[in-house]
């Protein structure tokens, strides 16, 4: 699946999800949903890391938790970055990619 086809997706869901609840998927929701989802992850890394409680969960579903919290990430990333109308694969083109071709040919030395 390629990242339209994920942001396409998860708008589909989100949407669904902002109506069942009567949640206003506006542009301030979808930064601190990012954020709690952002916390949430971090939460879950000090587990998987062993700085937190395990609140009596094996290492298999810490671990599968922390996987999970990556997704919540991604996914609502995608919705903030889909809300304001942000090319994400243009953008890391631009911001990112560049800098591959810098790199290899070693014009990208400080």
């Amino acid at each position: 699946m390629d990242i339209t086809e994920l942001s396409d997706r998860a708008e589909h869901i989100s949407a669904r999800y902002g109506e069942h609840l009567g949640i206003e998927r506006d542009g301030d929701w979808f930064l601190l949903k990012l954020q709690e989802e952002l916390g949430e992850l971090t939460q879950s890394y000090l587990q998987v890391t062993g700085r937190a409680r395990t609140k009596g969960l094996s290492a298999d579903e810490i671990r599968d938790d922390f996987e999970l919290e990556f997704a919540d990430v991604l996914c609502q990333l995608l919705l903030l970055a889909r809300h304001h109308a942000v090319d994400v694969p243009a953008a890391i083109e631009r911001k990112w990619l560049i800098r591959e071709a810098q790199l290899n040919d070693g014009a990208g030395r400080s």
